[in-house]
């Protein structure tokens, strides 16, 4: 009966914040601070002249409450191009049912596969096969390292906001960086002190608790307490007793305190968490260095991510970059098509093609 129930309010829910032109709202499928998330189908999903994939995921918000989504979509202007970052395919908005409120809404890649933090509730917490750890740890990375170069810090890097997208292949699931939504710039700080700390306590670096820096360090750690709870299925700072927020941050403050880095790992993987969670940030490892470290060496999946370039003239410009499994014609468009397994392959072929990619969207868009 209260699931009954439960099921009829979410989709209350879902109507009253109204559909798209192209697109019809479909049941709720998560809540967070700063809006709710609702899967989204296409209006005509086989129409030659769609603009969007059959299946997306939709957040929103009231117009009036959506300043931290409009910052969103601002980051995700800044960082798009990358296969391991979620795809924002832009924004509309939408009235409410009873015409009295505007909403806001940002349209996103839809993950099948839910977060990682499901797949890791799944372990029973005995955690993930190393293989598997290894892949989406390199995911991560790739996507961590994308942001960091376009000078951005994520801020809130956790199981929860790394969502698990269907591969081209259909065949396994891509780890994919997203809620974007606390990012900042990296120079940020610069200008004056931070205001107030960003992101999950359990997820802090010790210099974001003492000294109040966020910074591509900082997320290197929090990288460093996801892997962690892949590899074990619990946290780094994990005790027999609970602790409650301040006694955590408290914990993570004190310099003779260090991370409890699992035993029942291999070397490299043991040697790995270590280049993460150091606590002084000058000899922690860069996004770019962990993606040479021996614990990721040899894996080269191919992700089955493609890039597709107009060729109507001289110049090339990147119009269309796609990890997804959906497939659609476009229209008018004479199109050159090249598979490549990592993101380093991708970003070296585009700045030595390409001009400049101007846009990015799935296929299917």
């Amino acid at each position: 009966m209260k699931k009954a129930e439960s099921v009829a309010k979410a989709m209350a829910e879902a109507s009253s914040y109204g559909n798209g032109e192209t697109w019809v709202r479909g049941p709720l499928l998560g809540k967070g601070a700063f809006g709710s998330v609702f899967l989204a189908n296409s209006k005509k999903p086989k129409s030659r002249f769609h603009c969007f994939p059959s299946t997306m995921a939709v957040k929103s918000a009231e117009v009036s409450l959506s300043a931290s989504l409009q910052k969103e979509k601002e980051v995700h202007n800044n960082v798009q191009g990358c296969p391991f970052v979620i795809h924002c395919f832009g924004e509309e908005i939408t009235t409410q049912e009873n015409g009295e409120n505007m909403v806001y809404n940002l349209l996103f890649e839809y993950a099948s596969g839910g977060t990682l933090c499901d797949l890791i509730e799944k372990s029973g917490g005995s955690g993930l096969p190393e293989s598997d750890v290894k892949r989406y740890a390199k995911s991560i990375l790739q996507g961590l390292n994308h942001v960091h170069d376009c000078g951005y810090v994520h801020c809130d890097l956790k199981p929860e906001n790394v969502l698990l997208v269907s591969a081209a292949t259909g065949e396994s699931f891509v780890a994919k960086i997203g809620d974007l939504g606390l990012a900042r710039r990296s120079e940020q700080r610069k200008k004056g002190r931070l205001d107030y700390l960003r992101g999950t306590a359990l997820y802090m670096a010790p210099e974001t608790v003492i000294e109040s820096v966020q910074d591509p360090k900082s997320d290197i750690w929090a990288f460093g307490c996801v892997v962690c709870e892949m590899l074990t299925g619990k946290s780094p700072w994990d005790r027999e007793e609970e602790l409650n927020t301040e006694e955590l941050l408290g914990v993570i403050g004190n310099e003779r305190v260090l991370p409890k880095i699992p035993s029942g790992i291999s070397k490299e993987a043991r040697d790995f968490l270590k280049a993460c969670l150091v606590r002084k940030p000058m000899f922690r490892f860069t996004a770019e260095m962990l993606l040479d470290h021996p614990f990721l060496a040899g894996d080269d999946e191919d992700f089955g991510v493609e890039f597709v370039v107009s060729s109507d003239d001289e110049d090339f410009e990147v119009e269309f970059f796609v990890s997804s499994d959906d497939e659609a014609g476009v229209v008018g468009q004479k199109r050159k098509r090249a598979a490549f397994d990592d993101d380093h392959k991708f970003r070296t072929v585009a700045q030595s093609n390409l001009k400049f990619p101007t846009s990015f969207v799935p296929v299917g868009a």
